[in-house]
């Protein structure tokens, strides 16, 4: 009797570009994860320093970071006096931190967004998010431009660093508040999606 060969079932191996898929998303979702937690840490570590500032009777941060120029930088200052002087030093090197941590999360959830307008035909939400996919990243060099400022007028460095930092907060802030809307225009959309989904199923 001769030998009957036997036929096993083939599995088609995934497709490359499927794999290296999964393989990014799933370190994207490990970059999210790690970035969002470190920077959660990073602001609640600011916070202690922020009460020491505002127990003086003077303002937090923010305002010192949008004076306008010498003359109300030199009023905070005094209002702050040596202990939130040493407050405001404490929080911005811990704001280096922060900003990093920042940077890199919305970057990341950027480029998710992006991407996802892509694969739905979003058309001009992925136009979109290909010039703002940088934004988190800007906002963050920046943030750090306008620390730098800081920590100079801190230091009595010369009148115009208070209105440099002005203008690269507000320049940050302006590029935070795009990446921020962007995120949340795309995650709605996800959402009315799935809602459409669900109604039609």
């Amino acid at each position: 009797m001769g030998c009957q060969a036997i036929a096993f079932p083939m599995q088609t191996p995934p497709a490359p570009i499927e794999t290296f898929r999964d393989t990014a998303t799933m370190t994207r979702g490990l970059g999210l994860t790690l970035t969002g937690v470190a920077a959660v840490v990073l602001l609640l570590a600011m916070s202690p320093a922020e009460n020491r500032m505002t127990d003086t009777g003077g303002p937090g941060m923010i305002p010192f970071e949008l004076t306008g120029g010498q003359g109300r930088a030199s009023e905070i200052l005094a209002e702050w006096g040596d202990q939130g002087q040493d407050a405001a030093r404490e929080s911005l090197w811990i704001d280096f931190g922060f900003l990093l941590a920042y940077g890199a999360f919305l970057t990341l959830a950027l480029a998710a967004t992006r991407d996802l307008a892509r694969r739905r035909g979003w058309q001009r939400m992925a136009a979109i998010g290909a010039v703002v996919v940088f934004f988190g990243a800007l906002g963050a060099g920046f943030d750090a431009l306008e620390n730098i400022c800081l920590l100079l007028t801190l230091d009595g460095a010369g009148a115009a660093f208070p209105l440099l930092a002005t203008i690269f907060a507000s320049c940050k802030f302006a590029l935070l508040a795009s990446a921020i809307v962007y995120l949340f225009v795309g995650l709605a959309m996800q959402l009315g999606n799935r809602l459409a989904a669900t109604r039609t199923t």
